[in-house]
């Protein structure tokens, strides 16, 4: 043990004397490791943390969850806007009809949008968000309450005139969101009885839903108080636990195939939306993101790897006479193949330190600008160090060889 800690000590001294006495050329060096290894950590970083961002906004939006709506939601270049924009709205009553029907399902919610003047004293919000719902929201979707309560079943099904603020609204309207509590707004000309602020959530990346930026109320309110015509409604169906959401998917389709009493040749009039398809496509896209980075990452690691090569040959030819005083007073082949490997080892080390230090600090700027945080990962740490161990050992094993089958009497000739 004491002889593997000499050896590493002294393969530390000769890398760092390598820096002292060559500083240009180690610097050029270390420049094509710290860049290699700055460009892959930087994409990893970003792209895993927009990931999980993306994916903690659609675990809010319901897991093994449809969306029955006129509209699809995949888009793209040739969407058929002029097909859907025919299609009927969908209806409250089509929302309890799917309920009693679909067996697979466990939740069944009906969900409307609109938009109103909010007002508190002489505080006006100007085109506020306005979610009408059923009783089921909390259910499907993550709804973490931060202040007071969320719906009672009774105020659902009387469609009674009470609301659960958004924190951001909350706060543009009474200061401090908490005061919301227990105040009674004006919405368009109708009163509403605030009992509840979300949480600070944080900007969605995902369009659609933006909880912080919205006022929640029950549907049977909306319907009995304002025009719903253009209130864009949809139903949200949560599968039941095991249920693959492509088996829930066949059977809503049958569901509202019957509700609407389609023949068996007709095209259906309405698109059945899956969440998990759109976490599939993610997955997919920053794979693609991560390829390409890889391949920068791999360019600039394999000329930094080609120069610490060429910085160990010719390490290796400077210090010919002291590998031949080695081995004739003993040394073996594995310690003088172990010392250049270590020493190689060390200078990728010492760039990938450099290059998560650059990334660290890109990280803290980026957070400050963009709607999600950017953290460095254990995991990719681990990574990168795990990159400059090997490209150490590739870079240092073929001078090092060469160092270990030296012959002593020559070497130590050698000036």
């Amino acid at each position: 043990m004491l002889k593997v800690i000499t050896i590493l000590w002294s393969s530390f001294k000769l890398a760092l004397q390598e820096l002292k006495v060559n500083k240009l050329r180690t610097f050029l060096t270390l420049f094509g490791i710290t860049f290699g290894i700055f460009c892959i950590i930087i994409i990893l970083t970003v792209v895993g943390s927009l990931e999980k961002k993306i994916n903690d906004d659609l675990k809010e939006l319901g897991t093994n969850t449809i969306y029955i709506d006129k509209w699809n939601y995949s888009g793209g270049q040739d969407y058929p806007w002029w097909k859907y924009i025919k299609r009927p709205e969908m209806k409250y009553e089509e929302a309890s009809f799917v309920k009693e029907k679909a067996s697979l399902a466990s939740e069944v919610c009906f969900f409307a949008q609109t938009s109103a003047n909010t007002s508190f004293g002489d505080n006006v919000l100007n085109g506020t968000t306005v979610y009408a719902t059923t009783e089921s929201l909390n259910k499907i979707h993550e709804i973490p309450i931060g202040f007071g309560r969320f719906f009672s079943e009774n105020e659902f099904e009387r469609g009674i005139p009470v609301g659960v603020f958004g924190y951001e609204y909350a706060e543009l309207l009474f200061g401090e969101p908490q005061r919301a509590i227990g105040k009674t707004i004006s919405m368009g000309g109708k009163s509403v009885y605030i009992i509840g602020v979300l949480e600070k959530q944080g900007k969605s990346l995902l369009p659609g839903f933006d909880y912080e930026r919205s006022l929640l109320i029950p549907y049977k309110f909306f319907a009995a108080s304002y025009n719903t015509k253009f209130s864009s409604p949809f139903i949200m169906v949560k599968g039941k636990i095991g249920v693959d959401s492509k088996i829930l998917s066949d059977e809503l389709k049958g569901v509202m195939r019957q509700l609407r009493r389609l023949s068996p040749v007709a095209e259906d009039n309405f698109s059945l939306n899956d969440i998990n398809e759109f976490g599939t496509t993610i997955s997919k896209f920053f794979g693609s993101v991560k390829v390409g980075g890889w391949f920068i990452a791999f360019l600039s690691l394999l000329v930094g790897g080609f120069s610490v090569a060429n910085i160990m040959f010719v390490t290796v030819r400077e210090r010919t006479s002291q590998i031949g005083l080695k081995k004739a007073i003993g040394a073996k082949k594995s310690s003088i193949i172990l010392e250049f490997l270590l020493e190689s080892s060390f200078l990728c080390f010492l760039g990938g330190l450099v290059g998560l230090f650059l990334v660290w600090l890109v990280a803290l700027v980026l957070t400050m600008f963009l709607p999600f945080g950017v953290f460095l990962s254990s995991g990719v740490i681990i990574l990168a160090f795990s990159i400059c161990l090997v490209l150490g050992v590739l870079a240092g094993i073929i001078p090092a060889t060469i160092a270990a089958k030296m012959d002593p009497v020559v070497a130590i000739r050698t000036k």
